[in-house]
């Protein structure tokens, strides 16, 4: 998985924007950061899980999906290293973020 292929698949959410925050870009939608890319460094995505989404992804796929270090982390920000990923199981991460804030509203 490269960035632009990250991307590409966060903004082919509907009424998804990209912005930046911090020097990296954010994905967002309803003005709410639901993926971010490039943090720690370019080789790194993140997606804002639930904890128990986090648990599976993290079960499912531990050499592509790890929690973020500190309270970001508990509250399901999950890293994403891209050079492992499978383009399937980021797409269902991605989407799963998105419905959390477009949706669902869960994440505060």
């Amino acid at each position: 998985m490269t960035p632009s292929e990250f991307r590409n698949l966060a903004l082919a959410l509907a009424d998804t924007k990209e912005s930046r925050h911090m020097d990296h870009p954010d994905f967002r939608v309803s003005g709410k950061v639901f993926a971010s890319m490039g943090y720690p460094d370019k080789s790194w995505g993140m997606v804002r899980l639930t904890p128990d989404q986090q648990m599976g992804y993290v079960a499912r796929h531990p050499d592509a999906f790890v929690p973020v270090k500190g309270a970001w982390g508990r509250r399901g920000a999950t890293g994403v290293i891209l050079k492992t990923v499978k383009k399937a199981a980021l797409r269902d991460a991605l989407r799963e973020a998105w419905l959390n804030i477009a949706v669902n509203h869960t994440l505060k």
